[in-house]
């Protein structure tokens, strides 16, 4: 069976059970190989029913003795009841709703039986068991792996299909020999076997180590790759321009030492005859979008085009106003593109941008559709670069020839993270704030004092102030027990803020909407905004002063300081509440963390050392990269190993070393995930 084949192909899969494992992005074998369980349910093999405790999931074989008759609750519900003997204890089984069941079951039979067991009024019983026909995975049957799932396949299916494909694949090893005894691995194949059905906790540590390094090192291996292509791929030689120098003197504001030294670094790359690929990154509010501003201007004066390009319309926006403002007088052609622009409005900028009239195009994920082309595009600015995908910065890296490219991220990076992740590019760091940036008070309370930071955010609006209030989900959620942004809108509109303009924002609504919202907030009309950390990286509010965000205790601390950093931003004192409680010490540390510090590489390396949950950049790691298992926090070891072991391949001489390069760079062209196998 070939690996690269559709799933159609897999015995018991039809359109429907196609469609709906494309709707979770699994096409070949491989994909469906590589859709690995979030979780495993571990099950007692019982000898006998008495074995069992409450709440236990048991595996447990015994005998049919007798089928009771189905009995009808309120609501026409029915429950079906069957006893069973395990030789010497007898236990009643329970099924709700499923009156079919019975006739799954024959007196005096015996079957294994797999449920949890749940004890009503000092009697055992197992409810909704299922019984095991056939074994699916691990040799003491107590493991079960649980799929993410959707659109209603269930997680037997997963089990079925992956079972089956097992049966008849044999996954070859694609590491060199020397890696494998170096750290004692297991097989390729046998950790693919062992990560679906673990034979036991053991056997699942090990494939989970070998897998985990596999995504490593091939993406430090991509790593090197990059870096080599960037030292030796013939870029273009900018001249640095006379009118730097006048662009400096027009700035209302004098440069920190910090942006300064990013500007020279950037400078001395634009001028070297390679492409130039460099990081630049900053605390919120340091002033990383100026330090692009001054670069794009000397493309500029080279006679090339800029394209910035930016993860919302509200921050695409902001640059394209703050653009405007520093190289006015200069007779710069500055657009924006963005979804909400009128279809003739793209029209004329896609022509001008084509014949070369537009110098600087800034935008959203509308830059990369395919018929936005330039004349001369010599420069790419990414903001909050970590929020496009790898094919994303490619595709708009492909409509110039060899343009220089800048990456921009607000979110403080450990310095030791920031090697792994990003050892293809050039690092500028600007970890100074301009003169005028105050120290923003950060304060912790728990819920039950919450009064006192709805009291308080009355007094800043009648001080002619605005409120940002975050809270984590969009809608109730029970089982997670958080404030919503629904909820908390109507119950602090009832309590505190009956008579203020106030307005919920979340990532569920359209652009358009989302764009009005901001607006107004901005203008003033709305005085409190009511939102999910979709205003993580949103528009300066200079009027805005206070941050309160509820669920303080759910949120990585990279995400609280950009969060906090919403406020800040005018000449007001400006205030952060976070709102939570602390359930524990790591809690507590992180909390304290807040309070005492707004320093963001602090604050980051913090969380380095105590989160490890994958938020480490306000978002979940999982994905980012296309990361299937890792947690580049937890993993920071493993990481390390395999930047090494990188390195050490693709400076050796060795003839079957190279050829591994060549075989997982193959394999990454058509798949971007990095466990690549035949």
């Amino acid at each position: 069976m070939d690996v690269y084949s559709n799933v159609s192909c897999i015995k018991g899969v039809g359109p429907k059970t196609k469609k709906v494992l494309e709707d979770c992005s699994i096409y070949t074998i491989m994909d469906l190989l590589l859709y690995f369980p979030r979780d495993y349910k571990e099950y007692n093999s019982c000898n006998n029913f008495n074995e069992g405790k409450d709440k236990e999931e048991v595996i447990v074989a015994c005998k049919a003795i007798d089928i009771k008759k189905d009995i009808r609750i309120p609501g026409g519900k029915t429950i079906t009841t069957i006893i069973f003997t395990d030789g010497n204890n007898n236990i009643k089984c329970k099924w709700f709703n499923q009156p079919y069941i019975k006739n799954s079951f024959m007196l005096n039979n015996e079957y294994v039986l797999k449920g949890k067991i749940n004890i009503y009024k000092n009697e055992k019983m197992l409810t909704n068991p299922k019984v095991l026909k056939e074994q699916l995975w691990g040799n003491e049957k107590n493991i079960e792996p649980v799929y993410p799932l959707r659109n209603g396949i269930t997680n037997s299916t997963f089990i079925k299909l992956i079972n089956e494909i097992l049966k008849k694949v044999e996954i070859e090893e694609n590491l060199p020999e020397w890696i494998i005894d170096k750290h004692k691995f297991i097989s390729l194949n046998e950790a693919i076997r062992n990560i679906h059905y673990p034979k036991d906790k053991s056997a699942l540590f090990e494939s989970k180590k070998r897998l985990k390094y596999q995504e490593l090192f091939t993406y430090s291996l991509k790593i090197a790759m990059l870096k080599n292509m960037r030292n030796t791929s013939k870029g273009i030689s900018f001249n640095i321009s006379d009118s730097l120098k006048n662009l400096k003197e027009k700035l209302p504001f004098q440069l920190t030492e910090a942006q300064n030294r990013a500007v020279r670094e950037i400078l001395i790359d634009q001028k070297k005859p390679v492409v130039m690929n460099r990081l630049v990154q900053g605390d919120v509010g340091s002033g990383k979008t100026v330090v692009g501003i001054i670069s794009a201007f000397n493309i500029i004066m080279n006679g090339y085009q800029v394209a910035f390009m930016a993860p919302t319309e509200i921050l695409a926006n902001q640059h394209f106003e703050e653009a405007n403002k520093i190289l006015e007088g200069f007779n710069i052609n500055i657009k924006l593109l963005c979804g909400s622009i009128s279809a003739k409005e793209k029209e004329a900028i896609k022509r001008d941008l084509k014949e070369g009239k537009i110098h600087m195009i800034i935008g959203t994920h509308a830059l990369l559709e395919d018929d936005v082309e330039f004349d001369n595009l010599g420069f790419i600015i990414t903001d909050e670069q970590h929020r496009f995908g790898v094919m994303q910065r490619s595709k708009l890296i492909n409509k110039g020839e060899n343009p220089d490219t800048l990456v921009m991220t607000a979110t403080p990076i450990p310095r030791t993270l920031a090697l792994y992740l990003y050892g293809d590019l050039e690092v500028s760091i600007i970890d100074q704030l301009p003169p005028g940036r105050q120290k923003i008070d950060t304060y912790f309370i728990k819920s039950s004092e919450k009064n006192r930071a709805y009291s308080f955010a009355i007094k800043e609006i009648k001080e002619g102030r605005q409120v940002y209030i975050v809270c984590p989900l969009v809608e109730e959620n029970e089982n997670l027990e958080l404030t919503s942004v629904e909820y908390l809108h109507e119950e602090l509109n009832n309590k505190y803020f009956k008579d203020i303009p106030t307005a919920i924002l979340h990532g569920k609504m359209p652009s358009k909407e989302k764009n009005n919202i901001m607006n107004k907030f901005k203008n003033g009309e709305i005085k409190i905004l009511i939102a999910t950390t979709v205003i993580e990286v949103g528009v300066n509010i200079p009027n805005a002063t206070l941050m309160i965000v509820e669920n303080a205790e759910r949120f990585g601390l990279a995400q609280l300081h950009q969060l906090r950093g919403r406020v800040g931003r005018g000449s007001k004192k400006s205030y952060c509440i976070l709102i939570g409680e602390v359930k524990n010490h790591i809690t507590k540390k992180r909390m304290e963390t807040m309070v005492k510090s707004n320093d963001g590489f602090f604050i980051a390396d913090q969380d380095f050392k105590l989160r490890g949950s994958g938020e480490i950049f306000g978002f979940k790691q999982h994905g980012t990269e296309e990361f299937l298992l890792c947690n580049i926090v937890e993993d920071i070891e493993a990481f390390k190993l395999a930047h090494e072991d990188a390195k050490l391949i693709w400076k050796s001489e060795n003839l079957l070393d190279k050829n591994i390069i060549k075989y997982i760079m193959k394999r990454l062209e058509t798949n971007t995930r990095y466990i690549c196998f035949n």
